[in-house]
């Protein structure tokens, strides 16, 4: 197995550019997840790893081969679609040893190939079922499947699970993280579900407009975040962002009257304070700067959405089974040493 490069690699279409200039190593071994909203630009760069979309300029290397402009097949990279694109007129092992078939290789080490991913897969029952027989979360195990056996440098995996339900998407995470674990390979894996790059990911690329805006380890990105918007999208339930004015030394939350002690802020200006829902207290208080909007009981942990009289929400994650009703005044808590603090105009980290 092997690792990939990207230098000052840019994508166009037309007059339209939609990727600027992406500079990034992921090493042998790694399990790398692009993520980011719609229209980011991390399927692209995807499809530009595997050879399906052509790379305007820069250099794509996997090893030590520079593959920008080789053909997706002399890549040694294999991929795993959202929709599975499988054969539905083939078997189970027909789909997965198809690849194999139409490159020449003989019968019996097609057999061996087929047999091994099977066994790593626990496909071994469907062998000899078509697609329309399986379930999603088969057909896609299928998919996976196909692709071990060509034995790739790098997997590539373009949303994956998009199209399955919850609870089988929680399968197959573990799934493809007990895959990875098993044949040590490169993979790189696109995906908007930041829970899914949070529990998979050895390194995770938040993507926003074509740019890169962090690579970290997934708890690198939680814990320090570079700007707003990393800090907003990594983590769930997302950041509280709200308004605050610096002074001389500290930092005071508009919507609440709290002053926060600090010595990265400006002497004076705007700046934005970021608090996570799991770092806030909601205390009960008749003339609380805050009021409860309403409470989401999920068993055992529960978000309570609150409203300032400045029309900003703040999102709390409570433990346990107790719940502010809707309507309830209340004030916020928190330790200073949690916050972070982003300017308002660039919403870069003040470090």
């Amino acid at each position: 197995m092997t690792g990939v490069t990207l230098s000052n690699v840019v994508k166009k279409y037309g007059q339209t550019q939609v990727i600027h200039g992406v500079d990034l190593t992921i090493e042998d071994g790694e399990f790398c997840v692009f993520v980011g909203p719609s229209g980011c630009g991390k399927s692209t760069l995807l499809r530009m790893v595997a050879g399906l979309e052509e790379t305007t300029s820069g250099q794509i290397s996997i090893g030590a081969r520079d593959v920008t402009h080789t053909d997706p097949a002399e890549r040694g990279v294999a991929m795993v679609f959202q929709t599975y694109a499988l054969y539905p007129h083939m078997t189970v092992k027909e789909n997965m040893g198809f690849g194999l078939k139409m490159n020449g290789v003989p019968k019996a080490e097609i057999d061996e190939k087929v047999g091994k991913a099977t066994d790593i897969l626990q496909l071994g029952d469907y062998l000899d079922r078509k697609p329309a027989a399986l379930s999603g979360g088969q057909r896609q195990r299928v998919a996976i499947g196909r692709a071990i056996v060509r034995g790739p440098e790098v997997f590539l995996f373009d949303e994956p699970l998009s199209n399955l339900d919850a609870e089988l998407r929680v399968d197959m995470r573990v799934e493809i993280a007990r895959l990875h674990g098993e044949l040590d390979a490169t993979m790189i894996y696109v995906t908007h579900d930041q829970v899914e790059a949070m529990t998979l990911a050895d390194k995770i690329v938040v993507l926003r407009a074509g740019h890169i805006e962090q690579v970290g380890a997934p708890m690198h990105l939680f814990e320090d975040p570079d700007n707003k918007f990393v800090a907003g999208f990594i983590g769930s339930p997302s950041m509280n962002f709200l308004n605050g004015t610096a002074s001389a030394g500290s930092v005071t939350i508009d919507a609440t009257s709290q002053s926060i002690a600090t010595t990265v802020a400006p002497d004076s200006g705007a700046v934005i304070v970021g608090i996570r829902p799991q770092q806030i207290t909601l205390n009960e208080d008749e003339n609380g700067p805050l009021t409860v909007a309403l409470t989401e009981q999920l068993g055992g942990v529960s978000y309570t959405y609150a409203k300032a009289a400045t029309g900003e929400r703040i999102v709390v994650e409570i433990r346990g089974s107790d719940a502010l009703k809707a309507g309830t005044k209340v004030a916020m808590a928190f330790d200073q040493s949690d916050a972070y603090f982003f300017d308002a105009q660039t919403e870069q980290r003040l470090r």
